[in-house]
């Protein structure tokens, strides 16, 4: 820790510690805080939700990597593939793509899961019962079943997830889910604490920050996110936290739940409802999923405190019933959507392989292609000015392959190696992972076409393969009538002098600081620049970059 930082963090615990301490002085709790959490919780502590905090944690470390590489962990394995791959469906919903998601998934159980298992309480909540009086009343048992149900739960969203999900945000929407019915107003107030929770961790992590404008990748933020694998999770605990206050007669305020929803639904990006159109092509749909998170509201209010009175009298059939039977039809809705997508078999897991050049590590096929079909997404309808279109959704970038795993997976787009010029996939198991180094190297010629070539190897080899060549790019610019083109050659680029389609010589690109000539032109390597000459007029022809 150097000196700039120590000082920062001074700051924030001093800010911290005032304002905590401020509270402390205005309300007075005067041990009440620990005695309203000693009611429910033994200790006052939520030892089921630290339970899942521990093993998810311990999972990331180990099984993923994350000990030792603790921003990269080990992803692919552990995705929810299929369900002809029982190992990712188990394990989704503890694993993670990285540090950032483990710790806000973490962070969001100590919030959320802390409310939900003080609603759920280890002591028995029905007049009249005493603990330690049965199996169900003793505490422990309760803690117990508390964390089995959080580990049923993190198993549900990996078996009935749209798509090859990962992360614990299945069980934390869950945790919010059971929460809101009964505390809906401190669901509320939970989910601004957690930001300023996220606010302290960040600034923890990075007391400064620097940065300079430049060009960079990113996808849109709402891409990243599982929509449906998260709705599921809060059906989950919506529909058990009613069964729970059915039985034990409490009935919440219908205000207070459906504003509750509806703020959680807004704040957590339930309305973002997207498609996939492409490699790193997306479609939103904002003004349905406004629309929906209304609904879901209005959904879970109703199901939570519909009356008890008659709806249909001929059939027996109460207003509460009705709702409530609403909301677990929307729940098997949900998971239901998924089965057939889990149900889907990789075809062919070599198509797009062609004649490129592939990295085979134990079962995976790692190779490097453009405007493929993608075997994995299937044929889609996309409503695009009022027509409805089939279009196959194409890959381009790194392509991983399992036929073992049923995986077919674009891991790393072409856009995404352009930007960064090199990316790491890393493969394995349980108990074993390799990774595949990519690297691309693009010369950018005067009037924006490039042409480049991509690398593909296991890390721990000295050179790496070319598997990929793009085509051949030419300047805009022209040198007493000559065009200057590069194109990708073997392991090296050539530098072709053109005059009406007819090729005047051809030259290798030259090392930095060297020069060399063809077709008539000198060519000069400046760094990453090349320079053409030609007479008294030079001009940077191209730059490198990767």
């Amino acid at each position: 820790m150097d000196s700039s930082a120590a000082v920062w963090y001074a700051v924030l615990a001093a800010g911290i510690v005032v304002s905590l301490g401020t509270l402390v002085a205005l309300t007075r709790p005067g041990g009440r805080w620990g005695q309203r959490a000693r009611e429910r919780l033994v200790m006052g502590i939520p030892w089921g939700t630290l339970i899942a905090v521990v093993f998810v944690a311990l999972f990331y470390l180990f099984p993923q990597d994350g000990l030792a590489n603790p921003y990269d962990p080990v992803v692919i394995p552990f995705r929810a593939w299929s369900y002809f791959y029982p190992t990712g469906i188990l394990s989704a919903g503890f694993a993670h793509a990285n540090l950032g998601h483990v710790t806000g998934n973490l962070l969001g159980t100590l919030v959320f899961g802390t409310l939900a298992e003080y609603a759920w309480s280890h002591f028995p909540q029905k007049r009249g019962s005493t603990t330690f009086s049965s199996f169900r009343t003793n505490p422990f048992a309760r803690i117990f079943g508390w964390a089995v149900g959080v580990f049923a739960v993190a198993v549900l969203t990996g078996l009935f997830a749209l798509g090859p999900v990962i992360g614990f945000s299945g069980v934390v929407f869950a945790f919010v889910g059971f929460a809101l019915i009964r505390y809906p107003l401190g669901t509320i107030v939970a989910v601004l604490l957690g930001n300023v929770v996220n606010l302290v961790f960040t600034a923890l992590r990075s007391p400064t920050v620097q940065q300079t404008a430049g060009e960079s990748f990113s996808r849109p933020w709402w891409a990243g996110i599982a929509i449906q694998g998260h709705a599921l999770g809060l059906f989950i605990g919506v529909v058990a936290s009613i069964a729970l206050l059915y039985r034990r007669g409490v009935r919440p305020k219908s205000s207070h739940v459906w504003l509750a929803a509806l703020v959680f639904a807004v704040d957590r990006g339930l309305w973002a409802v997207y498609t996939i159109e492409g490699s790193e092509t997306y479609r939103l749909f904002r003004a349905l999923g406004a629309a929906l998170v209304f609904l879901l509201a209005a959904l879970i209010a109703s199901g939570a405190t519909a009356s008890p009175r008659d709806l249909i009298p001929s059939i027996n059939l109460s207003r509460r019933e009705a709702a409530y039977g609403l909301v677990i039809a929307c729940l098997f809705a949900l998971a239901l959507v998924a089965i057939p997508f889990n149900l889907f078999v990789v075809d062919d897991p070599s198509a797009g392989l062609g004649e490129s050049q592939a990295v085979e590590v134990d079962d995976y096929t790692v190779f490097y292609a453009e405007d493929v079909d993608n075997q994995f997404i299937p044929a889609v309808p996309f409503p695009t000015g009022g027509n409805n279109t089939t279009e196959r959704v194409n890959a381009s970038g790194v392509i991983v392959v399992s036929e073992q795993r049923n995986i077919w997976w674009e891991e790393v787009s072409k856009r995404k190696l352009a930007s960064q010029g090199e990316a790491t996939v890393r493969l394995g198991g349980l108990t074993w992972n390799e990774d595949v180094r990519a690297t691309r190297t693009t010369w950018n010629l005067v009037g924006g076409e490039s042409t480049y070539y991509v690398r593909l190897g296991v890390v721990d080899d000295e050179e790496n393969p070319v598997v990929y060549r793009a085509e051949r790019a030419m300047a805009d610019a022209r040198l007493d009538g000559r065009n200057v083109s590069i194109v990708p050659a073997a392991t090296e680029f050539e530098i072709v002098v053109s005059r009406n389609n007819e090729t005047l010589g051809h030259t290798t690109v030259p090392p930095v600081g060297n020069t060399t000539s063809a077709g008539g032109i000198t060519f000069e390597r400046d760094g990453d620049n090349l320079f053409a000459e030609s007479g008294e007029t030079r001009l940077r022809i191209a730059r490198r970059s990767g």
